[in-house]
C-alpha cells in the first residue's frame, strides 16, 4: 500500500533546517509494510497545502503531514485542514485538559494561545501528544487517511509511537517487510557489485537488495514481504548464510552494529586495551572509539601529533627518521604507534599520518595518501592507503581504516598478511 509525506514549513525550503522528519517517518511506514512513494516539502501557504492534499488523495491511501500546528499566527495546518475536508473548529474538552495538564506539569501557566490548541475539526481523531501541546490530527476521506502530527521531531516520534502506528496495524492490515542490513568496510561498491553477482543473481523471487555506500562503509540491505514474518526472516537468514563466505573478509556486522562498537566490544572480549597517536585524523579515530558508551574500559588515551615537533618531543619520533622519509611514512608512522604504546602502556596502539587535502600533496606522496600503523608490545606493522581528494571524507575513511585493521588482527589474534 503506498504512501506520501508532506512536511510544511518555509524554514525547510529555504535551508534553514534539515527535514529529518520524512527519513524517520518512512522507516517506520516501511516496516508496517507501506511503500512510500513521495516525499515533498510545501510551504506555509494554505493554497500550497491544500493543493499537496489534494494530489495526494489521488495516488495514495495514506498521506501524513508535519509542521504548522504550533499556537502562532503563522502555523495555519490545522485551520487549514479543518476548511478542506470541511470539519469547522470547535472547543474539545478532552484536548483543552491534556494541554492543561502538560503545561501545568512543566510549571507553566495557560494563555489565550495555548487554549487555541483545544480548537480541534469536529469529525477528526485526536491523536494525544505527550510531548507538547499541538494535538495530532486523523483524517479520513473515501477509504484514505490523512495524518496531521507535529513538526517537532520528538512531538512527532512520540505521537507516532504512540498512537499513529498502533492506530495504522488495525486499520491497514498489511503484510510485513522484514530487512536486514549487513555492515562492510575496506571494499569499494562496484567491487562489491562484481564479488556477489551470482549470488545476487540467484537471490529468491520478492527479495530486495539494496546497496547504501557512504563514505568507508557499506550497507548491504536484504528484504522481504510476507504475511509470515517469522517465515521472511528465515529466508531472509538463509540468503545472508549463503553470501558471508564471499564478503567474510569485509562483513564486520550483521545488525547495524557500527564498526567502532564492533571494535569496542572485541577489545572487551578479548580484555585488551588501546591508545592512539593521529596525524591527519586530528582526533577523529579517538572521537569515534570514545562515543561508544563503557570505552573507557578499553581505551587508554590518545596524542594529536598534528606537528612534527610533537611527534618527536611527545612521541619519541627520531628526528633523522622525520627528516630522511617524511611525516607520511611508513617508519614514522610506525614510531609515533610504538611511542603511544610506551607512553600509554597499553596492549594495542593505533598511529595515523597522511595527506587529507585538499592541498599539500605531491606526485611521489599524492593528496589521500595515509599510512597506518598498529603495534604491541612484540610488533609493529604500517600499511598505506590511497583516498580520494575531499579531506572530510579521507579523514572519515582513514579511521574508519584503523579502526577495521585492528578488527582484523583481534579475530586472527595475529597480525594479518601484507
Amino acid at each position: 500500500m503506498k504512501a506520501q509525506i508532506i512536511t510544511i514549513g518555509d524554514e525547510i525550503l529555504i535551508g534553514q533546517i534539515v527535514d529529518t522528519n520524512s527519513a524517520w517517518i518512512a522507516t517506520e511506514l516501511t516496516k508496517l509494510g507501506f511503500q512510500v512513494q513521495t516525499m515533498l516539502s510545501v510551504s506555509d501557504e494554505a493554497h500550497e497545502i491544500e493543493s499537496a492534499i489534494t494530489e495526494a488523495l489521488k495516488s495514495v491511501k495514506l498521506t501524513i503531514v508535519t509542521g504548522g500546528l504550533g499556537p502562532t499566527k503563522d502555523d495555519i495546518t490545522k485551520t487549514t485542514l479543518s476548511r478542506f475536508f470541511q470539519m469547522p473548529l470547535a472547543f474539545k474538552q478532552e484536548v483543552y485538559d491534556d494541554v492543561v495538564s502538560f503545561i501545568e506539569r512543566r510549571g507553566g501557566k495557560m494563555n489565550p494561545l495555548n487554549r487555541d490548541q483545544a480548537l480541534f475539526p469536529e469529525g477528526a481523531k485526536w491523536l494525544k501528544n505527550r510531548q507538547g501541546t499541538a494535538p495530532g490530527m486523523w483524517f479520513e476521506t473515501s477509504g484514505s487517511v490523512v495524518i496531521s502530527l507535529p513538526g517537532v521531531p520528538s512531538e512527532m516520534k512520540g505521537i507516532m509511537m504512540d498512537e499513529v502506528i498502533p492506530a495504522l496495524k488495525n486499520h491497514f492490515p498489511l503484510p510485513s517487510t522484514i530487512y536486514q542490513t549487513l555492515m562492510l568496510t575496506g571494499i569499494a561498491e562496484s567491487h562489491l557489485a562484481l564479488k556477489i553477482e551470482d549470488w545476487e543473481n540467484n537471490l529468491p523471487k520478492g527479495m530486495k537488495l539494496a546497496y547504501l555506500p557512504s563514505p568507508g562503509i557499506i550497507r548491504l540491505r536484504l528484504g522481504f514481504t510476507s504475511d509470515n514474518p517469522a517465515k521472511a526472516q528465515e529466508i531472509i537468514q538463509q540468503e545472508i548464510e549463503k553470501v558471508k563466505p564471499i564478503i567474510v573478509k569485509f562483513l564486520f556486522s550483521e545488525t547495524e552494529q557500527s564498526l567502532e562498537l564492533t571494535l569496542v566490544n572485541l577489545l572487551k572480549n578479548n580484555a585488551k586495551t588501546i591508545s592512539i597517536a593521529e596525524s591527519c585524523t586530528g582526533g577523529n579515530l579517538s572521537h569515534l572509539i570514545t562515543s561508544i558508551p563503557g570505552s573507557s574500559s578499553v581505551f587508554k588515551g590518545s596524542v594529536v601529533a598534528y606537528s612534527n615537533e610533537i611527534k618527536t618531543r611527545v612521541l619519541g619520533v627520531d628526528s633523522v627518521v622525520l627528516d630522511t622519509y617524511g611525516a607520511v611514512s611508513g617508519q614514522v608512522v610506525e614510531q609515533m604507534a610504538q611511542g603511544t604504546l610506551r607512553l600509554m602502556e597499553s596492549d594495542f596502539s593505533i598511529a595515523t599520518s597522511g595527506i587529507a587535502g585538499p592541498d599539500g600533496g605531491s606526485v611521489e606522496k599524492p593528496v589521500g595518501m595515509v599510512w597506518i600503523a598498529i603495534a604491541t608490545k612484540n610488533q609493529v606493522l604500517s600499511k598505506k592507503f590511497q583516498f580520494g581528494t575531499e579531506r572530510s571524507i579521507n579523514i572519515t575513511r582513514s579511521s574508519l581504516a584503523a579502526l577495521n585493521w585492528l578488527r582484523e588482527v583481534l579475530l586472527h589474534e595475529t597480525f594479518p598478511d601484507n
